[in-house]
């Protein structure tokens, strides 16, 4: 798009009686550019999309919700025409990665994602103007260096889908292992493997909306350190084995 500078230097030569041509072959312009600034000399305004309202597949957007909290990112368009949500994968959970593209594609009003590929990872990467509306967490700076609230549109959404939400906060920055112990029994030293579930973040809210939809869904946990929260109760693990189960 050429500048108001630009258009009125070209019409200032059609004015001094050179012809279309002439302006066309000194200035590189089309003469069908300089001939529409001869009607209309200020560029229209640049149409952008309108803001959308709440994801209609919500279940959907309650996983990636807590993917974009635990591993995404958002970033603007080098010339500022949109921006690019980023989720994170590790190469180690081909399926993860699978699952995080299909949610971009459905949440995106162009139904379209793409991978970048990386060191020891995946990027899945859709290209949308208006993601920060979408994920009003995006800012300046990291996640947990600043405040990481709801929404109340988001809110009713994880509140409605705690399962999903829970899902995606695992998938980014949570897993299932082997846990063991040992326990004397007759006299005897016998060793226990037991699953149980972590889930780790350095920002405080974010571990905050995480234990919060665990309690709705009826987990219990318990925090081991600022960062990390333990699942470990049988019955707790079974409920997550049910909704969620390890990464794959």
């Amino acid at each position: 798009m050429y500048d108001v500078s630009t258009r009125k230097r070209a019409l200032a030569l059609v004015s001094e009686g050179h012809s279309l041509n002439s302006v066309s072959r000194q200035t590189g312009i089309s003469r069908a550019a300089i001939r529409s600034w001869q009607a209309r000399l200020e560029p229209l305004p640049r149409m952008m999309p309108p803001l959308p309202g709440p994801p209609s597949d919500r279940n959907t957007y309650a996983y990636l919700l807590g993917l974009y909290l635990g591993d995404g990112c958002i970033s603007p368009h080098p010339r500022g025409a949109g921006h690019y949500l980023r989720i994170a994968c590790a190469n180690a959970w081909p399926g993860l990665i699978d699952a995080c593209e299909a949610a971009v594609r459905t949440i995106s009003p162009a139904h379209t994602a793409y991978r970048v590929k990386a060191p020891g990872c995946v990027a899945v990467v859709g290209y949308y103007a208006h993601w920060p509306h979408l994920f009003p967490q995006h800012g300046p700076g990291k996640k947990h260096e600043r405040r990481i609230t709801l929404e109340p549109w988001q809110q009713a959404i994880v509140e409605d889908h705690p399962w999903q939400f829970v899902r995606g906060l695992i998938h980014s920055d949570g897993c299932r292992i082997a846990n063991w112990t040992e326990r004397t029994v007759g006299g005897e030293r016998r060793r226990y493997t037991y699953p149980r579930y972590f889930f780790t973040n350095l920002s405080g809210d974010i571990i905050g909306l995480f234990t919060d939809a665990l309690d709705r869904v009826g987990v219990e946990w318990r925090m081991q350190n600022t960062r990390n929260v333990s699942i470990a109760k049988k019955a707790s693990v079974a409920l997550m084995d049910a909704h969620i189960g390890p990464k794959y």
